[in-house]
């Protein structure tokens, strides 16, 4: 089951603004050339108030929502301010949440936007406005739904936020595969963080993958995983600094895919990161996830 809302990819942005916001749009085609019907796509309903702030401070959610944001956060989030970013925004964190809460019955969930790891607990950040993995578990374990969670960040960039608003939560579990060299300069600390050095390949980035997952499924039994599979680690990504060929990608999806089908551990995925003027290109590396869905 995946989540979509033609709103994601609505925003009215600059022409030559960094983020690929047609991605959304076009990769939902592309899923439906797969031969995913049309059917299996469901649309997302708004984040509510109370479950922003399960993880966000009320006066950065108000200023949000009510339009008093500061120039310097408007700023740092990475968006222009409009009533527009407002609804897309919601309707991405509800999607994330309505994914998560799916895979219970699903197995297997897709939000067709999220990741938003870069959102702190009162402010947004690199394209980040408020984090939807954070949220999606908080969630999950405040109606009882999981006990634990792992959110498995496999965005070329540090989960700093997730990690920064999970810090005292026992019950989420963090773990960050990213490039050390990459956005952000200053790291927080997740549960568990696999740094790894520009210009890696595939070999000891699916190396380090398979450890890490395999270390946190052993050490802490989630009842679901929340994976972030940010495209933003292939080597023509204009904001990665990885070495990992389309193959790559995709062998890391599937290995995830699979590793959740093996041990029946409901598994929602959010796209992350992909950063590419190439559009098409993009969302070639965008699809692999999907690939490795249909080929489980």
């Amino acid at each position: 089951m995946q989540l979509y809302y033609p709103l994601y990819s609505d925003l009215i942005l600059a022409e030559r603004h960094r983020f690929p916001i047609q991605k959304y749009k076009l990769l939902k085609t592309e899923i439906e050339n797969l031969g995913v019907s049309a059917i299996h796509f469901q649309e997302p309903i708004k984040a509510t108030k109370s479950q922003l702030s399960l993880c966000h401070s009320q006066r950065y959610i108000d200023d949000f929502l009510n339009g008093t944001l500061g120039d310097k956060a408007i700023k740092k989030m990475g968006f222009p301010y409009s009533q527009q970013l407002v609804e897309r925004t919601l309707l991405s964190i509800g999607g994330s949440i309505q994914a998560a809460e799916a895979a219970f019955s699903h197995d297997l969930t897709f939000n067709l936007s999220g990741g938003y790891h870069h959102s702190h607990s009162d402010f947004g950040s690199g394209f980040c406005i408020f984090n939807d993995l954070a949220i999606a578990a908080a969630h999950l374990i405040n109606t009882e739904q999981a006990d634990t969670v792992l959110i498995f960040d496999c965005d070329v960039h540090q989960g700093d936020g997730t990690a920064q608003i999970t810090q005292n939560h026992n019950q989420i579990i963090t773990c960050s595969i990213h490039c050390e060299q990459n956005f952000p300069r200053n790291k927080q600390e997740s549960t568990y963080d696999f740094a790894l050095p520009a210009k890696t390949a595939d070999d000891e980035y699916l190396a380090t993958l398979k450890q890490a997952l395999d270390f946190c499924v052993r050490i802490h039994n989630p009842d679901i995983i929340l994976y972030n599979a940010g495209a933003d680690i292939y080597t023509k990504d204009e904001l990665g600094l990885f070495n990992i060929s389309l193959n790559g990608v995709y062998e890391r999806d599937l290995f995830v895919l699979n590793f959740c089908k093996q041990h029946q551990t409901p598994l929602m995925c959010a796209l992350g990161g992909g950063y590419q003027r190439n559009l098409s290109s993009l969302i070639n590396v965008h699809k692999q996830l999907f690939k490795a869905a249909i080929d489980l």
